[in-house]
């Protein structure tokens, strides 16, 4: 059952945490999503299957956690995640979903005595800028500087909102433009059919990031949602892999 608490910064986040051993896997969900997902809940139930320690939440903005979606940003949502993560005693293991990846990044980055190993799922690092900033036309960046936030469309539900605020603050947080190190176990998941991240950014992450243990592994015909029965095994037997290399 979720939980809330007060971040230091005064956000409402709600998150779920299960005890077990640890290291506690933790799941950080993508953008406009949230921990009642698909991935999120199955990978719950391997965890209390497993007694493994794990976590879910929703950053703000997002699911029943408090805000407003168009006021946050990438520094908000990781600052949100350090928050969940100073609630887990020990190292944690982090399973990032697409925008979720970009932030287990920041997090290794940000805490790497924090991270002992980490799985991402269609990861897309500087999506902020690499996919909508540089995919934007004229009449959008344009509706972007003058109203502050443009609508695009979404296969998921209806149009999202994103603002002049979630562009400019992302810039702040790239990790594909400086050194990136990983000094522990890793595993990129990526569907070769993914709309949404397109799999030169997982070679781009992968030829990118430094690290002893790093492997991606791509999946032919899958798509951003990575959810069918063969690829949550997957996730299942990366996150394993990572367990047992630490």
């Amino acid at each position: 059952m979720a939980e809330h608490f007060e971040t230091p910064q005064g956000r409402r986040i709600a998150w779920a945490h299960s005890a077990g051993v640890g290291p506690a896997v933790v799941f950080c969900s993508g953008f406009a999503s949230d921990m009642a997902g698909t991935k999120a809940v199955h990978l719950e139930g391997w965890a209390r299957a497993r007694g493994r320690a794990f976590a879910r939440f929703d950053y703000s903005g997002h699911g029943i956690s408090g805000g407003a979606f168009t006021e946050g940003c990438i520094g908000d949502w990781l600052a949100d995640t350090c928050a969940v993560l100073d609630r887990i005693a020990g190292p944690v293991v982090l399973v990032g979903s697409s925008m979720g990846g970009w932030i287990a990044l920041l997090v290794a980055r940000a805490r790497p005595e924090k991270v002992a190993g980490l799985v991402t799922i269609a990861a897309a690092p500087d999506f902020t800028e690499d996919a909508m900033w540089a995919g934007f036309d004229a009449d959008q960046r344009a509706a972007l500087d003058r109203d502050g936030q443009v609508a695009l469309p979404s296969d998921y539900g209806a149009p999202l909102v994103i603002t002049r605020h979630l562009i400019a603050e992302g810039r702040a947080h790239l990790v594909l433009r400086a050194p990136l190190a990983l000094r522990f176990p890793v595993r990129f998941l990526q569907g070769t059919a993914d709309e949404d991240v397109e799999m030169s950014v997982a070679l781009r992450l992968l030829e990118h990031a430094q690290g002893p243990d790093m492997r991606l592994t791509l999946v032919d015909g899958a798509d951003h949602r990575f959810s069918s029965p063969d690829c949550l095994a997957l996730i299942e037997s990366s996150l394993e892999e990572v367990l047992g290399r630490i």
